[in-house]
């Protein structure tokens, strides 16, 4: 007896309890016994050996639902069967009235009340193999979430917690041990039905551990793919066969042999394996690079990646900006001008994927029809998931002057999937066209309307970061215009800037450019005296350009030795 026919003998007596009795002919062509069919699968062994880009992060951020995860919908398809062990859903809330909006509402498996068998089991069909039912825990954890699908000018899924408890009562690797996910079982199922016997299956499978474990598999066993095939063995009772490649070896089962294994088996082998080490989702052409030996300057400048909001309410404030030798932002109002080098560009990318929003106002938006996202090498839309790293664009518009289209490089970003709809914040009183307002809201983006001022009749800033922090929004960057950033360098706004980051290139704009020059301040006698003195500065050489990295002083130190010399008007 060779040593396939001995494995087969092997695979048929563990198999003993598959029903042998005999079913219609078209129902073997078929695929299926009787008017019971059998699920197709949608996934096979590839699947496994070259998994989705961080799989094993990604588990444990589903598993985890920290904080809000946005996910683009391919990407939910992806990763979403890969952590249906542990969330069952409960109900669909159903779609909205414009058909944009679909929820649904998860809970975690153990939140199901404890099973226990009853004595008397009821009878099984004709064929059909006595269930060994065991008590199953449950009851255990309430943690709970619900994902809203989005279909508009871009379509997404965005996955949040609800309810009372914040997190499990248990781990990721506890729901492993007593449930397998989907996509195991249609590894199992798919191969099995190629031909290949159960226990070939899972030496294949349990072949590479670091793989598995990352698709939750850890726990897999040979009865996990018999009760994945068993409906199909049911039907289809030819012999089966182990892997090319792969052969029994008495007392220790199926075993593969690499010196006679087939060519083509091991180099689809080291193909896949070396398509997940070295794979990740492929960057646009126009996406930056920003090494990390460059990084470090910049990191005490930068919001925490865990950081909350501070006592008073306020999100992070960069205030970022880059200019001439002659602190020129442009040639002149309006003008697009490109000040900075390539290496500082980059670095403006890495700024904006370090924050949660990017902030402009409605002059800069006008002139430059900006996109307002993160180009950076591994952010959403450029090699990574969702909109990960990609900043909220902000626009101040206080009088609703900017006219926005689907053609604007910011909602044709959206359409691409390579940034997130922008918010407009407008004071009262302007009517806005209906039409504006659905189209915003079209793209994921929305209008904000503030109703507080400062002296001067300008929305302040106080609310303005306030309402954003309300938003969700922890760190803001201010990138312009120059009213913005001038009015932002006075004393009275110093303690609303946790830090300033300045591009200086080496060039002259000349005269008529707008410049960064803030209101003349005085001290109490009438004596000129300098508007701002960075405190905690570092310099670094940057390309061509040199970033200088600072904070604003204490604003009772700034007010307490000076006065505002306003214009006349």
């Amino acid at each position: 007896m060779s040593d396939t026919e001995l494995a087969a003998n092997v695979e048929h007596s563990v198999e003993r309890l598959v029903s042998e009795n005999p079913q219609p002919a078209e129902a073997q062509r078929s695929g299926r016994g009787g008017n019971n069919p059998f699920p197709q699968p949608t996934r096979d062994i590839n699947d496994l050996f070259n998994p989705p880009k961080d799989l094993a992060l990604m588990r444990q951020r589903l598993f985890e639902v920290r904080d809000r995860i946005e996910l683009r919908v391919d990407e939910f398809e992806r990763y979403w069967p890969y952590i249906d062990n542990v969330w069952v859903r409960q109900h669909r809330a159903g779609t909205d009235k414009t058909g944009t909006y679909t929820t649904d509402y998860y809970a975690c498996r153990l939140q199901r009340p404890t099973y226990t068998p009853k004595d008397v089991d009821k009878p099984r069909p004709e064929g059909k193999p006595t269930r060994k039912k065991q008590i199953r825990e449950g009851g255990t954890c309430q943690m709970r979430v619900k994902t809203i699908r989005y279909n508009g000018g871009y379509s997404g899924y965005m996955i949040t917690q609800i309810g009372e408890q914040n997190q499990h009562s248990h781990d990721l690797e506890h729901m492993d041990k007593i449930k397998r996910t989907t996509v195991l079982m249609d590894i199992a199922r798919s191969e099995v039905m190629k031909g290949y016997m159960p226990a070939s299956v899972f030496t294949v499978m349990s072949e590479n551990a670091d793989r598995l474990d990352e698709a939750g598999g850890h726990y897999l066993s040979r009865n996990d793919i018999r009760n994945a095939s068993q409906a199909w063995r049911q039907v289809h009772r030819e012999p089966l066969r182990v892997h090319e490649g792969y052969k029994y070896d008495h007392g220790n089962g199926i075993v593969r042999y690499d010196d006679t294994a087939p060519e083509h088996v091991i180099a689809a082998r080291g193909h896949f394996i070396e398509s997940a080490l070295n794979g990740s989702l492929a960057a646009p052409p126009n996406s930056l690079r920003y090494p990390e030996e460059f990084r470090g300057f910049l990191e005490p400048y930068l919001p925490s990646k865990n950081m909350v909001a501070d006592e008073n309410g306020f999100p992070h404030v960069t205030l970022t900006y880059a200019t001439s030798m002659d602190s020129c932002l442009a040639l002149a109002p309006g003008m697009q001008t490109v000040i900075s080098g390539p290496q500082s560009k980059a670095m403006t990318h890495y700024l904006r994927s370090r924050h949660d929003a990017i902030l402009i106002g409605v002059g800069t938006a006008t002139a430059d029809d900006p996109a307002l996202n993160c180009r950076l090498e591994g952010v959403g839309g450029y090699g990574g998931v969702g909109w990960e790293g990609q900043p909220r664009p902000v626009i101040i518009d206080p009088g609703a002057r900017w006219i926005l289209t689907p053609r604007s490089k910011v909602l044709t970003t959206v359409q691409e999937g390579h940034g997130k709809g922008p918010w407009v914040i407008i004071a009262p009183g302007f009517a806005m066209d209906p039409m504006r307002l659905e189209m915003l809201k079209h793209y994921g983006g929305k209008y904000l309307g503030l109703t507080e001022f400062d002296k001067r009749w300008r929305l302040r800033w106080e609310a303005i970061l306030k309402a954003l922090a309300a938003e969700g929004i922890k760190s803001v960057m201010i990138e312009g215009g120059g009213m913005i950033i001038n009015d932002l360098l006075q004393p009275e706004h110093a303690n609303l800037i946790s830090s300033v980051i300045i591009t200086k290139a080496p060039r002259y704009l000349g005269r008529g450019g707008v410049m960064v020059s803030p209101a003349m301040r005085q001290d109490h006698s009438g004596k000129p005296q300098p508007v701002v003195e960075f405190q905690d500065v570092r310099w670094q050489p940057l390309g061509e350009d040199v970033i200088m990295c600072g904070r604003l002083p204490n604003m009772d130190e700034s007010l307490g030795r000076m006065t505002t010399s306003e214009p006349s008007h």
